[in-house]
């Protein structure tokens, strides 16, 4: 296709306004841009405003490609289709005032076939100290076809050249001529590269001089403080209550009524009249007596009271909270806090709330009985006190969110706290305001649950309620309203607290049907709140259909190396399995994943089981090892296939280090233990990296082929794009020619199988209930968490966004964050990094065909997310 042949690298031009009609030409064109500072093979040409001494110029030079001025792009455009590139190709007037034309000569003998490259030929011994001028160096001699070795050469290598940076006596007592790296340019352009004013042999290139080492330490700061800025912002806003009245500044009010008829007709027994009464003189500024609307609203829960009263004793509440918010009146606090409370048991709002949501949920477990069956008026009564509450709650927050909370007098509170608020005093004793998850916090998250089952699992009168809706919206503000006290004075104790709820919740739901939970998620207004709990959910969820993910905190990197391979197991789940059958509860490992095991197996072992428990299974050693981890390095595979047998048992387990029992398995040979961890089920993440050193990485660094074979046979040719921390894929680890080959059939031996095994989804429930909130857990994380966007047009070259673009163009996110000791500053590298790779066509391996073809609603939408993320990835590139 026309298409293919027009793919373009652009150097040199690094202002946006000049850089972005070229690309958008390219594409009008219908070629192909591919950006980056790096140069790709795959590129067929290249815009350059001028000669220059970068990477890709000199590497397009000696690949043959076509190297051109940007009024090629710009003239075909006008033209409407692609002119002829020869009376553009990028000139250099030399001092005798002749037009030299740099990229010529290599290009007319690439096209005629008399060489496939400027270096061909060349088996070249690269001796230099820096890894990213190493690497960089290497990409540059592969463009023009040499074999390029690291020190020490394989044996069997046949060196021409040895390339030197600095010349040493070792470099030079190797059989082959030595030369500085410079001579790569005098090769491609001979005499006139004096002319020409290169400087590659001492000094970086152009693209890589532009961020060094002080930007990269700058760069922790800056995205820290945007980490902390981005979690601190308040997150609900609720505009209405802009114009709730301030007692202090009415513009209207009574100075005083006489109530004294309404004690004699509530004593008379006549409560419409007593409320009418009461809703007629209600001014802001003046509030009826409590012990009144108490007794009202004693006789609203007894049954008795006509739907037209129950309404207008909402109507009168509403205008009271109007008139008189509680949060801008120390008073008017007081006054709510005892009208709302159960009238038998006064005990507090919290136990009144509760009632309200258990007479709803039909639950007998009420603070006092209540008329039995629940009468359809009594029930969109307590749900009407419920919204009525969560209205004050709201405003509070929107109080604490405009910092115009007014203290209570008296309680000794200091200012700025707004401890006395009724948020806390209802959610949080005391002794519980260090923690989000307090008792009653636990009790509402499980009243949630079930409302959430009969709003969205049953019919009726109850799901006309929309119970789960009002108590969804009620722990969203619990939520934001706890985090805003406490994320200034210590980030990592909200941080802790919002994932002790989220994986709460995911446990007490474990045997909802995960459609119910994907409609609850679809539902959470609080983006925070919704990304806590999609992310324990979805964890849940693998783990209890036999896929395993890792513990560490969630970030794009994440999602898209673990949560996508996921979505392939639930598809393959047998139809059905998505709950487990029978009572289960739940348990944490010590590395934060959920653990499932049935109840029996918690409670009781069998005799059979104790003895087939090895000995020393719970212990760990000064170095984090488990007793897998410690037989997998000794090869003791009957003990690693007794603790695989054990339920509960975590393959993926890590030392201190961050090592896995497979990664000892592959470090130390170990091929009986690394088969037996393969056949496991779950499998174990055969991504995992430390210090950028995968299983793969691992075996092939000490020789164990056999072990990288069984790994490609396993996972495929995804596993060879995996690079290490000097930018190695695995190939480059490999000396002989044949190794490397064998290792490639296995690789498609992998592939094969795996588009065999996942063609067919088996569970298209499960995968549409994985796919949603995999795309609620993308969309969230970019809201709460996503990279910096550019502010002004003018500032985009200068823009946080783009220094850490240009700094991952240079370098490996490893590199950019060695020493950072800010945790949130490196997970924003790391998902630059990986919008960035998936922009280019990396990880695509990772979803299985199976996913990929699926036609549900859910799934589909997924997908197209991902293909934001890639056009997200480019768009970074495009704006250096």
């Amino acid at each position: 296709m026309e298409s293919c042949r027009y793919v373009f690298q652009i150097s040199g031009i690094k202002r946006r306004d000049k850089k972005r009609p070229l690309v958008q030409g390219i594409q009008q064109l219908g070629g192909k841009y591919i950006g980056g500072s790096v140069y790709q093979h795959a590129s067929t040409h290249l815009i350059v405003p001028q000669v220059l001494s970068s990477e890709k110029f000199l590497a397009a030079c000696a690949a043959g490609k076509w190297v051109l001025t940007p009024d090629y792009v710009l003239d075909s455009v006008k033209n409407g289709s692609w002119l002829s590139e020869g009376l553009y190709e990028v000139t250099f007037t030399t001092g005798s005032t002749a037009a030299f034309h740099p990229a010529r000569q290599w290009r007319e003998k690439v096209a005629s076939g008399r060489v496939t490259g400027a270096f061909q030929g060349w088996s070249v011994l690269l001796m230099v100290q820096e890894p990213t001028r190493r690497a960089m160096f290497k990409r540059l001699l592969k463009a023009g076809r040499a074999e390029v070795y690291n020190c020490p050469p394989p044996s069997y290598a046949s060196i021409t050249h040895v390339m030197a940076k600095p010349i040493t006596e070792n470099s030079k007592s190797h059989n082959a001529p030595c030369y500085p790296v410079s001579h790569i340019v005098q090769h491609l352009f001979g005499s006139n590269c004096v002319d020409m004013n290169f400087l590659l042999a001492d000094a970086h290139p152009a693209e890589e001089r532009c961020f060094d080492d002080a930007d990269i330490s700058n760069l922790e700061t800056e995205l820290k403080n945007y980490a902390l800025k981005q979690a601190g912002r308040p997150r609900l806003c609720f505009l209405e209550f802009l114009c709730y009245s301030d007692p202090y500044h009415t513009q209207s009010q009574a100075s005083e009524t006489d109530f004294t008829n309404v004690g004699t007709m509530i004593d008379c027994g006549l409560f419409i009249e007593a409320l009418d009464s009461i809703w007629s003189s209600v001014f802001p500024g003046l509030l009826p007596p409590a012990t009144y609307l108490i007794s009202l609203l004693e006789y609203a829960q007894q049954g008795d009271a006509t739907s037209v009263f129950l309404r207008n004793f909402q109507q009168v509440m509403y205008t009271l909270l109007v008139n008189n918010p509680p949060w801008l009146s120390s008073s008017s606090q007081k006054y709510f806090t005892q009208v709302l409370q159960c009238p038998k048991c006064k005990t507090g709002l919290w136990p009144f709330l509760e009632t309200s949501i258990r007479y709803c949920l039909s639950s007998g477990a009420t603070c006092h009985p209540l008329p039995s069956p629940a009468l359809p008026t009594l029930l969109h009564f307590h749900c009407d006190i419920l919204s009525l509450v969560l209205r004050l709650f709201q405003g509070e927050l929107h109080s604490v969110t405009a910092r115009d909370f007014v203290l209570l007098q008296g309680t000794g509170v200091s200012s700025g706290s707004v401890s006395g608020s009724l948020l806390y005093r209802t959610f949080w004793t005391v002794w519980e305001r260090t923690t989000l998850l307090s008792s009653a916090v636990k009790q509402l998250t499980q009243l949630l649950v079930q409302a959430a089952v009969m709003d969205y699992a049953e019919g009726g009168e109850k799901q006309k309620l929309h119970l789960a809706d009002t108590l969804l919206d009620l722990l969203s503000v619990l939520v934001e309203f706890w985090w805003q006290q406490h994320f200034k004075l210590n980030p990592n104790l909200v941080e802790k607290g919002l994932k002790d709820l989220s994986m709460y919740f995911a446990v007490i739901s474990q045997d909802v049907s995960p459609l119910v939970l994907v409609e609850l998620v679809v539902r959470v207004r609080s983006t925070r709140l919704k990304l806590g709990v999609a992310d324990a959910i979805f964890m849940n969820l693998c783990c209890r259909n036999g896929f395993t993910v890792g513990d560490e905190p969630l970030s794009l990197k994440k999602m898209v190396l673990s949560y996508l391979p996921a979505l392939g197991s639930l598809a393959q789940s047998p139809n059905g399995t998505s709950l487990r059958n029978g009572p289960t509860t739940h348990s944490c490992t010590s590395n934060g994943t959920i653990s499932c095991r049935t109840q029996n197996s918690l409670v009781k072992e069998t005799s059979s089981e104790k003895e087939n428990t090895p000995r020393g299974l719970n212990r760990i050693n000064a170095a984090g090892e488990t007793l897998l981890h410690r037989a997998c390095k000794r090869n003791q595979v009957e003990t690693v296939l007794q603790i695989l047998a054990l339920p509960g048992t975590d393959v993926n387990v890590k030392d201190h280090a961050g090592w896995t029992p497979l990664h000892e398995a592959c470090n130390h040979g170990s091929s009986e233990c690394v088969k037996a961890l393969l056949q496991h089920y779950p499998a174990p993440v055969l991504n995992n990296q430390v210090g950028g050193v995968s299983p793969l990485h691992d075996a092939l660094l000490n020789g164990h082929m056999d072990i990288a074979i069984m790994l490609l046979e396993h996972a495929g040719s995804v596993l060879l794009q995996q690079i290490d921390g000097e930018g190695r894929v695995p190939l480059e680890l490999v000396p002989m020619s044949n190794q490397r080959e064998e290792l490639l059939r296995s690789a498609q031996t992998g592939d094969l199988a795996l588009r065999n095994k996942g063609t067919e989804v088996l569970n298209l429930p499960l995968l549409e209930a994985g796919s949603s909130l995999l795309s609620h857990l993308i969309f969230s994380y970019h809201q709460e968490k996503g990279l910096p966007r550019h502010t002004h047009f003018a500032d985009k070259p200068h823009s946080l966004c783009s220094k850490l673009v240009r700094a991952l163009e240079m370098h490996s996110s490893q590199k950019v964050t060695k020493g950072w000791t800010d945790q949130r500053a490196v997970r924003l590298v790391e998902d630059a990094e990986t919008l960035l790779e998936l922009s280019r066509g990396k990880h695509q391996g990772l979803l299985c065909q199976a996913v990929k073809e699926c036609k549900g609603e859910n799934t589909q939408f997924l997908m197209e997310i991902l293909e934001d993320l890639r056009s997200r990835g480019k768009m970074l590139v495009a704006d250096l």
